[in-house]
């Protein structure tokens, strides 16, 4: 039996998805009591270090650790680092030394390439085993989560998998990535056109590819793994290939990166300049090699089925 937290968000939804194709036993962790029932879920209205997780585990053998406390643009809390680790830190360490008590042999446990840092320069890529650079509170707080892991991993035997991901997307992708795909669909001109950064990004079914092989496969324990479709692509292919996916023009006028970010910086939007102008690349070779693992799809791939579901479902 596999427990699953976080099982509404946009991986969890996928990860059942193919769970229930697989014939796996699965038991998927909701915040509120709104889902089918058809899978024996189970509601824990609230992640923290205090969570009953006791009546949960029967028959666990393994987690996969979804649930967080997500990166927000504009975080409103008085003390954003201290409630990031409440739900991250405390919450997810609390859930694994309860899964160890009860027998629990595999935790994988969903990261963020954020724990590396924000953006790679010119012809390097993160890798797995770099010195972490975490700059905001979130990513300090996936970075501490890793280490406790570590620690509960040394200390009770439990199999401790951590995968960090690029940039998710796929069908029904939220957030940056939706906005991106509404500007082609309106045919709106975007000020790209000059970028020449080279960013990784991951099919959210590639990613969930990876995740069944962290939970199954003996060389997975106690490591750490970066993921994505293995083909970093610019900001301008990026938006070609996406506009080609969904059968549209792109516009993109040549405009310098340093006014770019000038103007975003006036605007309160230097976080998503970053995003959009600097590169960000990780290395997947050790995922490849110690693993065995291939990206089942490629990143055109990945784009039509996003492409797809966007025109089906969100479109106009």
């Amino acid at each position: 039996m596999i427990l699953v937290t976080g099982a509404s968000g946009f991986i969890g939804t996928a990860l059942l998805a193919a769970l229930r194709q697989g014939g796996h036993r699965f038991r998927p962790v909701y915040r509120r009591g709104n889902a089918d029932g058809a899978d024996g879920w189970v509601v824990v209205p609230a992640i923290s270090g205090t969570t009953a997780w006791e009546s949960h585990l029967g028959n666990v053998s393994s987690i996969v650790h979804l649930a967080a406390r997500v990166h927000v643009m504009r975080d409103s809390a008085p003390d954003p680092l201290s409630e990031f680790r409440e739900v991250n830190v405390a919450g997810t360490l609390n859930l694994a030394r309860q899964a160890a008590l009860h027998g629990v042999k595999r935790f994988v446990y969903i990261s963020s390439i954020k724990v590396n840092g924000e953006w790679t320069s010119e012809e390097s890529a993160f890798g797995p085993d770099d010195i972490p650079k975490p700059v905001d509170p979130y990513a300090i707080s996936k970075w501490e989560a890793e280490n406790g892991l570590r620690q509960i991993a040394a200390e009770t035997g439990l199999e401790v998998v951590i995968i960090r991901p690029v940039l998710v997307y796929g069908p029904n992708v939220k957030g940056n990535f939706l906005s991106m795909m509404k500007w082609l669909d309106r045919g709106i001109p975007l000020p790209f056109g000059s970028l020449h950064n080279l960013r990784s990004i991951v099919a959210v079914e590639n990613l969930v590819d990876l995740i069944l092989t962290c939970w199954r496969h003996p060389a997975a324990s106690n490591q750490t793994f970066l993921v994505s479709d293995g083909h970093d692509l610019s900001t301008p292919d990026l938006l070609r290939r996406t506009a080609a996916a969904m059968n549209r023009a792109v516009r993109l006028i040549p405009i310098r990166q340093s006014l770019l970010e000038a103007g975003a910086n006036l605007l309160g939007k230097r976080d998503v300049a970053q995003r959009i102008c600097c590169s960000l690349q990780v290395d997947i070779s050790k995922t490849r090699q110690l693993l065995g693992w291939q990206p089942p799809l490629t990143v055109d791939q990945g784009l039509q089925n996003t492409a797809d579901y966007f025109l089906t479902h969100e479109a106009g």
